[in-house]
C-alpha cells in the first residue's frame, strides 16, 4: 500500500484520538463488548476536548438513486477521523475493506481501526488514509 501524506493537523489528531483510546483500554483491558468500549472511547473523546458523532448514518448510492441502507460508522472525530471499534480475536481483510469504504463514502482521508480485545492497544491499532 502506499503512502498516503496527510496534513500535520490531522495526523495530530489522530495521536490524541490513539492517546484516548490507549487510555480506555488501560482502563478497562480486554474482554468486553465492543458497544462499552465505544461508549467510554466518547468519553474520554469528551475529556480531551474532541467533538465527535456516534453512528453515523451512511446513505448508499445505487444507480443513481440514494437509498439507506443501514451503513453506519462507529464514531467520527472532529467531521474528519473515522473510528471502526471492533472486539474482535483477529482483525481480518474485510475490517479494513469496510473502513476504506466508509472512508470513500465519506470523502475522509483518515480512519483508525481500533480493536480493544488485545492485551496491549498498540497491537490492536491499524491506521488507515484515504
Amino acid at each position: 500500500m502506499a503512502v498516503v501524506q496527510l496534513p500535520e493537523e490531522l495526523n495530530a489528531l489522530g495521536s490524541r484520538i490513539i492517546g484516548a483510546a490507549i487510555a480506555v483500554h488501560r482502563e478497562l483491558g480486554p474482554g468486553l463488548l465492543e458497544s462499552v468500549y465505544e461508549t467510554c472511547l466518547t468519553r474520554e473523546l469528551d475529556l480531551a476536548g474532541l467533538r465527535w458523532q456516534r453512528q453515523v448514518a451512511l446513505p448508499i448510492h445505487y444507480k443513481g438513486e440514494r437509498l439507506d441502507g443501514g451503513l453506519r460508522l462507529d464514531l467520527l472525530v472532529e467531521n474528519s477521523v473515522v473510528l471502526e471499534v471492533k472486539a474482535v480475536e483477529t482483525l481480518l481483510p474485510l475490517h479494513e475493506a469496510q473502513l476504506l469504504t466508509y472512508l470513500r463514502i465519506t470523502a475522509k482521508r483518515l480512519g483508525y481501526i481500533l480493536n480493544f480485545n488485545v492485551p496491549v492497544m498498540r497491537l490492536g491499532i491499524r491506521r488507515v488514509a484515504h
